[in-house]
């Protein structure tokens, strides 16, 4: 187990730049995660950390130690990726002692660790089944394990269930959480998903355009977003932003330099027309069961989400009024920087 710091690292493709000077140290023993839309590095950030992909500038130390120019087998990492690369002729047995075995590690201590990795895990009923004799999930755990009979410094994934459907996904986060609690190492883990990071991370690192834009506790990134990109980007459905002079919108004391205002849907509440802070008409409702989704036309601010408990009984075409929970309001200023 140990601390990664990354100083000012850069990568560049040719001509192009996709990771643009990132700073960040992670603790020894921390859970962090690294989310953002298609293209904006965090896989490419991931794989320079495992040594897969050149860094171009800047320095990646790995417990103290500069590793920045180091082959994979010399860091000390354990990748899981997303595809399951298991030996489909082996047994899960020796698919995660393979690593152990090719090392030359006597017989005695390769089976003791990969006999303690599959009760972390719980695949010891597995151990002499074949890959195609396994679901989805089961092959991740196996992928998990091949890494953590290495003992490694630090665990890298790299969206490791988007292979996976719903409630193959919901399993393997709870695997992972509990993984993490017991073996207490350092977890670096990519996901474009922002629900896996919610829940899993210790921080959350939201990467824009390769640099980035705010590191925090998934309740710091949802309650205190430094800018409307992670204000958009962190919570589902996303925070309903309109500009601070919209007609319609009754609020008062803003800042001078107030340009866009933000609230999430559940801090809206649905009124009489006239009696909250703007007026809009039912568009379209998204029943869910425990939730309903109202999208509420509000003319020049858009279409605002509004999550409400059950089933509002209300209908599309109805006027509404919204009325918005004091102290739940962001705004932010022209370059898109929160300012309250």
């Amino acid at each position: 187990m140990a601390s990664i710091e990354l100083k000012s690292v850069e990568k560049w493709f040719g001509e192009a730049q996709v990771i643009k000077g990132v700073d960040l140290v992670i603790e020894e023993g921390e859970f962090v995660i690294f989310v953002g839309p298609s293209g904006c590095g965090k896989s490419t950030l991931l794989r320079m950390i495992a040594g897969l992909e050149e860094t171009s500038r800047g320095q990646i130390l790995i417990g103290g130690r500069d590793a920045t120019a180091e082959p994979p087998a010399r860091r000390g990492l354990a990748m899981v990726f997303q595809s399951y690369a298991l030996y489909p002729h082996m047994s899960v047995r020796d698919n995660m002692g393979f690593s152990l075995k090719a090392a030359g590690v006597p017989k005695p201590e390769m089976d003791a660790k990969v006999d303690e990795a599959a009760r972390v895990l719980k695949l010891e009923p597995l151990l002499d089944r074949r890959p195609k004799d396994l679901s989805g999930g089961q092959r991740q755990r196996v992928a998990i394990g091949r890494s953590i009979v290495r003992d490694p410094t630090a665990f890298l994934f790299d969206e490791p269930l988007s292979n996976l459907d719903a409630a193959l996904r919901v399993e393997m986060r709870y695997e992972i959480a509990k993984l993490h609690q017991s073996l207490k190492s350092t977890m670096i883990y990519v996901t474009h998903d922002q629900v896996e990071a919610m829940t899993l991370a210790d921080r959350i690192v939201v990467l824009e355009a390769g640099r980035v834009s705010q590191v925090g506790s998934p309740r710091e990134l949802y309650e205190r977003p430094g800018n409307l990109f992670v204000a958009q980007f962190i919570g589902s459905p996303k925070m309903n932003v309109f500009a601070v002079a919209t007609d319609g919108l009754r609020v008062g004391g803003l800042p001078g330099e107030a340009d866009s205002f933000g609230i999430r849907p559940e801090h809206i509440a649905l009124v009489a027309p006239g009696e909250g802070h703007m007026d809009g008409t039912v568009d379209v409702l998204e029943y869910l069961g425990a939730d309903t989704y109202v999208i509420v036309d509000c003319g020049d601010a858009g279409k605002l989400t509004v999550r409400a408990q059950g089933d509002t009984g209300m209908r599309p075409g109805a006027a509404v009024g919204l009325r918005f929970e004091d102290g739940q309001t962001h705004l932010f200023d022209k370059a898109g920087l929160a300012i309250r």
